[in-house]
């Protein structure tokens, strides 16, 4: 989802907050992620003042103090554009940032692999065969009232932020079920990530609270979210896809690794038609620095042939994995190709597997009239 940003008028504990937080590092967080990121950062912020506000009075011989809540931020950055919202926890526990990721996400040894060279010589005939056979899928029409389901297997690196003690920690999830429900106009859903999300999940609606700017405006005009319906009303034409993809966009980030991430976002938890699918995929083929890489795996393990394109700012490649004999979409694996801070080259920082995709009646609802818990 792109999201036009907004000004806003912030109270004083909101400017101190911004002071004590670090500056922004690479890679950008996809603007989707960045909207329900700042939607739970600004719950924290209301709920730190909040608690400041029915504190009891301080002594008249000192000041009143403005950081009397503290709450170290966990802040999940996928490297890659593959899923829909970015891995947010926002940790209410006291204590070192270290003690309370521990308790929210346990580290893992991220997987290294032998960096496969990438070739463009067979990237015209790859694609040719991937569009091919998103095509002739047949996939259901979701209607009014009904929702897109996808439920996959994930893991992104993630990066906590201690803003008492200054200081920043790196590691890479455990692998996780993730379960997003979607509207076929993009403006309801739900997200369940146990362990990344609070418990019983997240929404994900557009008229959610905090989902718009404290004074309720913003800059005129309708962002575009990617959803069921604008993808369907679209001309399936590789280049008006593409050109409408990087007109959404604007993070001031690589403007080609942008829309291959962005692609790789809606294939990843969008239920796309069939013949939107194979443009897609033709538009991913005509972006710059795109390439072929024969051997790549998904969450789950499932080997298979790769799209592939490295963001030189980060020096992390994003492979979006295809069954090689199938040609059908697989997941994404994000791999460091040079070394940047403490992650060596081949390390694993993003990896994710579409297990399951349809359509069902209601938020929570999974297929098959299986209801999530």
């Amino acid at each position: 989802m792109i999201r036009k940003k907004w000004r806003r008028d912030e109270p004083l504990d909101h400017a101190e907050l911004g002071r004590l937080l670090p500056p922004p590092g690479s890679p950008d967080l996809p603007l989707d992620r960045q909207s329900l990121l700042e939607e739970h950062l600004m719950n924290e912020i209301r709920q730190t003042a909040t608690a400041t506000a029915t504190a009891p009075a301080p002594a008249a011989d000192r000041p009143p103090s403005r950081r009397s809540v503290r709450r170290p931020l966990l802040i999940g950055i996928p490297v890659t554009a593959a899923a829909l919202a970015g891995v947010i926890a926002l940790n209410a526990a006291q204590g070192p940032a270290g003690a309370g990721a521990s308790a929210r996400t346990a580290a893992v040894e991220a997987p290294v692999v032998s960096i496969e060279t990438g070739s463009s010589a067979q990237l015209a005939s790859t694609v040719e065969q991937i569009a091919a056979a998103a095509a002739k899928t047949g996939l259901p029409d979701p209607g009014p009232g009904q929702y897109v389901y996808i439920k996959s297997q994930v893991s992104y690196q993630t990066t906590s932020v201690d803003v008492d003690a200054d200081r920043t920690g790196t590691w890479v999830q455990p692998l996780h079920t993730r379960e997003v429900w979607k509207s076929p106009d993009g403006a309801k859903g739900w997200l369940d990530e146990p362990g990344q999300q609070p418990k019983g999940g997240i929404t994900l609606d557009k008229d959610a609270p905090l989902s718009k700017p404290v004074n309720g405006r913003d800059i005129p005009g309708e962002a575009v979210n990617f959803s069921y319906d604008w993808l369907k009303a679209q001309p399936a034409d590789p280049d008006a896809l593409l050109t409408a993809i990087r007109a959404a966009g604007g993070s001031g980030r690589d403007r080609d690794q942008e829309a291959f991430e962005e692609i790789g976002s809606i294939i990843g938890e969008q239920l796309v038609p069939s013949r939107i699918a194979a443009a897609l995929y033709q538009a991913a083929a005509r972006i710059p620095g795109v390439v072929v890489v024969q051997h790549s795996r998904d969450a789950a393990g499932r080997d298979g042939i790769a799209l592939a394109r490295v963001d030189e700012r980060r020096g992390a490649r994003t492979e979006l994995v295809f069954d090689r004999s199938t040609y059908a979409y697989l997941g994404s694996r994000g791999v460091q190709i040079r070394q940047e801070g403490g992650t060596k080259p081949g390390t694993v920082v993003e990896r994710t597997a579409v297990l399951e995709r349809g359509v069902v009646n209601g938020q929570k609802e999974r297929p098959a009239g299986r209801r999530a818990a």
